[in-house]
């Protein structure tokens, strides 16, 4: 992780994996981790009743793999994007899990905003919290469903692999929130995996963030992994040397 604050990701990383290495073992944390990933993969209609990060194996897998991945994913989506990194009002994180996507792309502003995230899990709210202040981050983290989160006027709206485990009822309400929100001059940015299967409702999407001016992206990323990401990738039977995802973004 070649940053200008490489220092801080580092403690952040070490921090995570002397936390939560505390009271588990690595080979429980990558048994945890497969049983995880397979989670994503063939149950995902588990994904919204928060299962999956049931246990503190799951909890700690999430937080030692799947977070410092969207880190790194994040910072070269807001590199690459014009204009990304230049914002004006806060960062509204809806359904910001440990808080690492936000604080990956607050981290690259020259001025970072003031992150208002949400998520409903109580351990993802308090681990976004740990998240902001390893960074230094003004952040206000609230526990409820999303759907009532706030989105004040010219606020920027990240939704990082967070659509993809919505009700569809609860996802055409959020795209009419959105769209909305883009109508006011709001900006916006989702991210989600690149496997079609995660979100047959992209295309969708899509259209109505490019009707507005916005695009979609696909990425692919091949970057080093840190230490521990790398052993369990192995030891889990994963295979990530490359980082991928897909984005539509309007940040005019």
């Amino acid at each position: 992780m070649d940053e200008p604050d490489d220092r801080r990701v580092q403690e952040w990383l070490a921090e995570l994996e002397a936390r939560h290495f505390a009271d588990l073992t690595f080979p429980e944390v990558s048994r945890a981790l497969r049983a995880l990933s397979s989670a994503y993969v063939e149950r995902r209609a588990t994904l919204g009743s928060g299962t999956a990060l049931s246990g503190a194996g799951k909890r700690a897998a999430f937080a030692l793999f799947y977070a410092p991945l969207h880190f790194l994913l994040m910072r070269h989506i807001v590199r690459e994007l014009p204009h990304a990194t230049k914002i004006a009002g806060p960062l509204v994180d809806l359904g910001c899990g440990t808080g690492a996507s936000s604080a990956a792309w607050a981290t690259l502003c020259g001025h970072a905003p003031e992150i208002i995230a949400t998520d409903r899990h109580p351990w993802a709210a308090e681990e976004a919290k740990r998240t902001y202040r390893a960074f230094g981050l003004r952040a206000r983290v609230r526990m409820d469903d999303l759907e009532r989160a706030p989105i004040p006027s010219g606020s920027t709206v990240l939704l990082a692999f967070t659509v993809n485990e919505l009700a569809p009822d609860q996802r055409q309400r959020l795209l009419t929130r959105l769209a909305g929100h883009a109508e006011q001059g709001g900006r916006v940015l989702v991210v989600e995996p690149l496997a079609r299967f995660v979100a047959p409702w992209w295309s969708e999407w899509q259209a109505v963030i490019e009707t507005a001016g916005g695009r979609a992206d696909e990425w692919r990323l091949r970057a080093p992994l840190p230490p521990l990401v790398q052993k369990l990738d192995r030891a889990a039977g994963l295979n990530h040397r490359e980082i991928t995802g897909r984005s539509l973004a309007l940040v005019r």
